[in-house]
């Protein structure tokens, strides 16, 4: 399966059998990111966490009472 990174535009190939590939085929809306992009990602997102000035905003789970 061929699959293009949302950032770089860079055009790869994955295994048209593995999870990944899976998941881009059922749901439309969870989009593909290469192996250099989301390191990059990850090392800036550690290095702003490390200042102490990064907020991480997540929605609240709540928890269902049946």
């Amino acid at each position: 399966m061929k699959v293009q990174c949302v950032i770089c535009d860079k055009i790869e190939a994955i295994d048209n059998e593995s999870y990944e590939a899976k998941r881009l085929r059922n749901r439309p809306i969870h989009t593909y990111m290469c192996v250099e992009c989301n390191d990059r990602i990850t090392t800036k997102t550690n290095e702003r966490a490390a200042t102490g000035n990064f907020k991480l905003y997540r929605s609240k789970q709540e928890e269902e009472e049946w």
